[in-house]
């Protein structure tokens, strides 16, 4: 693939915020566009990756040797008689091993699979046999629970096992191809070849919950990474020889975008960890590899600031942090600014559409406010009727289905595809209001408003003003039904360490800083909140727990 590919898009990169247009590639591939196109411009031994592992210490990589580690796995699927458009389930830890299979799949044009290391054997199992997956790559750590599965799945045709060390002494037995990665990435020559990729092609698939009770996969195209732009530019601020920090795990949509793709297509180095959560873990990271960005979620910050005490001058690298994936608190944003002389940049997105609503340093932070539609990114609130909301009101967030950065569709899932899109637009689900000021006030989901008393109540809302309250370290608001036809706002919450608050305490801060019918009306206190992998709150489990008690 020739360079002269990118000429296009590189203009595009040269709008401001007042003349964003989309300006796509005929030909457009992740992997030139993250590894190899730096290589050609000479950059190529230029730090691009850095993993810190509890078990096996540091390892980097260089953008040239990610390249041709990358292009072995290329060779390897090549020998296993892959054809573009399969399917690779990916399920590995924070390692080097994770970006040479993404990006090996994505320079032979097959679509990669990223799931959690978190998932059971069933779960993993059902993600395999319907994204059709033909290779398998875990880590060798996670071959004895999926053992007795992969014999199931009828499209699989072999599993490549990572990480160092010997063999399971049971493969050979498997009744299926059972290979040594870290052998084969040795032994393989390095295939050059990258696919000369539509932007429109499917480059990987990832799964979110879905309204049946099973995961749902969402198919991207290789353009969703130029529709992330927008979000380098209006949310991360890169400047030369940035260094990212990222919390997370690569499986995640938000690590995979921000903490992979996004770094490297601009040339910065990443940085992340493996091992234990440690809070002190983060600081420490910054401070060995001189991180110029740290990127996690509110619970991350958080734990920072309650279990460390490290300030900003410990960090002096650190000038930009960013959170996303649940809202962060106006106190634990002044607490970050406090501590640490900088403010924490919050974004909305979700997996169909990554990141299209952030906070940004060209604009003040109003506390509660979900920041601003990025440049690029036509959004719309649309009313009941699909028609724009008035100035003020609330409505549901839009997308433009010529969105660069929006999904291809739902996975062998036409008719919900279908029943996302209309007129022209992808329906989110969420709602929000923008102010005369242009800066968007999320409410939350359709399912998670509150209807109480004839009136709808955003619970982020009451979450940011029960946060206020200097026994509660974490929050969250429900509508919790209290008999026929009646649901009463109910908070959540979990107290900072030695809190006393009681559950008047709370009720009656939340009576004198909450109009009537958003004050809570009941207060449950827990250790700590059912989450999913990626730290987001489990509501609606968080509301069958209480359902539970109420009849037990």
């Amino acid at each position: 693939m020739k360079d002269t590919t990118m000429v296009t898009f590189d203009r595009l990169l040269t709008h401001s915020s007042t003349g964003w247009q989309w300006q796509l590639p005929e030909i457009f591939n992740i992997a030139h566009a993250c590894l190899r196109r730096h290589v050609e411009h000479n950059n190529g031994e230029k730090t691009a990756l850095i993993v810190e592992d509890d078990l096996i210490g540091t390892r980097e990589l260089s953008y040239a040797a990610l390249d041709t580690l990358s292009g072995k796995f290329v060779a390897t699927l090549r020998a296993l008689g892959i054809n573009a458009g399969d399917r690779v389930l990916i399920r590995l830890p924070n390692a080097t091993d994770y970006p040479v299979s993404f990006f090996g799949c994505l320079k032979f044009g097959a679509v990669a699979v990223p799931t959690s290391t978190l998932l059971s054997p069933g779960e993993v199992a059902y993600i395999a046999a319907d994204s059709g997956a033909r290779v398998m790559v875990i880590h060798k750590s996670m071959w004895a629970e999926l053992r007795a599965v992969v014999n199931e799945l009828s499209p699989l045709e072999a599993v490549l096992l990572a990480g160092t060390g010997d063999m399971p002494a049971d493969v050979e037995h498997a009744g299926i191809q059972v290979l040594d990665l870290e052998a084969l990435l040795h032994s393989s020559p390095s295939d050059d070849a990258i696919v000369a990729s539509s932007p429109n092609d499917p480059a990987y698939l990832v799964y979110t919950s879905g309204t049946t009770g099973y995961p749902k996969g969402v198919l991207h195209a290789h353009r969703s990474l130029l529709g992330r732009q927008p979000a380098s530019h209006f949310w991360f601020d890169f400047r030369e020889g940035d260094r990212i920090l990222h919390s997370g795990k690569f499986n995640w949509t938000y690590v995979l975008g921000t903490g992979l793709m996004d770094p490297l297509f601009h040339g910065h180095t990443v940085v992340v960890h493996e091992g234990k959560s440690d809070a002190s873990v983060w600081p420490k990271l910054i401070q060995k590899h001189s991180c110029t960005i740290f990127i996690g979620v509110p619970t991350i910050y958080r734990q920072i600031l309650q279990k460390t005490g490290f300030t900003g001058a410990d960090v002096p690298s650190l000038r930009h942090c960013m959170s996303a994936g649940e809202h962060l608190s106006d106190e634990m944003l002044l607490g970050w600014r406090q501590r640490f002389g900088r403010d924490i940049y919050e974004a909305i997105g979700m997996s169909e559409c990554s990141y299209y609503i952030s906070q940004n340093n060209q604009k003040p932070i109003r506390p509660g406010a979900a920041g601003f539609i990025q440049p690029g990114h036509d959004v719309a609130l649309l009313n009941e009727h699909l028609q724009p909301a008035s100035a003020g009101d609330e409505g549901m967030l839009a997308i433009p289905e010529s969105d660069p950065g929006l999904f291809l569709g739902y996975w062998q899932l036409p008719e919900e595809t279908a029943k996302s899109r209309r007129g022209g637009y992808f329906l989110t689900g969420d709602y929000a209001r923008m102010d005369e000021d242009g800066y968007i006030w999320f409410i939350g989901r359709k399912d998670d408003i509150i209807n109480t008393f004839g009136y709808r109540v955003s619970p982020h809302e009451i979450e940011r003003v029960i946060k206020t309250h200097p026994g509660v370290a974490d929050c969250v608001a429900l509508g919790e039904p209290s008999g026929k036809d009646k649901t009463l706002v109910s908070v959540c919450v979990i107290r900072t360490p030695d809190a006393t608050a009681s559950e008047q305490d709370i009720l009656a801060f939340g009576a004198s800083n909450l109009a009537k019918y958003k004050a809570p009306r009941r207060v449950h206190f827990y250790q700590d909140f059912p989450r999913t992998s990626n730290g987001k709150v489990l509501r609606k489990q968080l509301l069958a727990e209480l359902a539970d008690k109420q009849t037990a």
